[in-house]
């Protein structure tokens, strides 16, 4: 069973732990620097661990964009240990449902590096599609939520 649970004074340190392969480092921020993000936009930010059963597995960061006006999924990973197992399509679904029953969300935003096909492939699962927007290596897509993902 995944959850997604708040970091906290016990738990950020394992969490500062998390991985990715060294062939996935130029797809994701490090969590130290997610979490001095989220220190930062602490009004807009709202990080989470990712557990299955008890143990920590990955890391998840939802933010609402002001510039923009819009909720995103800002930062994701799943340490390398625990890849392919399917916690983060399942940690992905429960960032949604985070948003649609904390604010309501109609739509969420996000991106995924060009070469990173598995992060394009996992957003797309969930139905996340591109908008044909891109900025650097980075291309955007947008979930835009239907009446069947708010009556669970």
């Amino acid at each position: 069973m995944v959850t997604l649970r708040e970091i906290t004074k016990d738990n950020y340190e394992e969490c500062l732990n998390l991985k990715v392969a060294d062939t996935q480092k130029d797809f994701v921020s490090s969590t130290v620097h997610s979490l001095a993000q989220a220190w930062i936009y602490y009004h807009t930010a709202f990080p989470f661990a990712v557990y299955a059963e008890n143990t920590m597995v990955g890391f998840l960061m939802l933010g609402y964009y002001e510039a923009e006006g819009y909720y995103t999924l800002w930062k994701f990973l799943i340490d390398e240990k625990y890849q392919n197992r399917g916690y983060g399509r399942e940690a992905l679904k429960l960032g949604i449902e985070y948003l649609i029953d904390r604010f309501q969300v109609k739509e969420i935003y996000t991106a995924y590096h060009a070469a990173n096909h598995v992060a394009k492939k996992l957003y797309a699962s969930v139905g996340f599609r591109e908008t044909g927007e891109t900025a650097g290596n980075e291309i955007g897509m947008r979930l835009i939520i239907n009446d069947e993902m708010t009556s669970r």
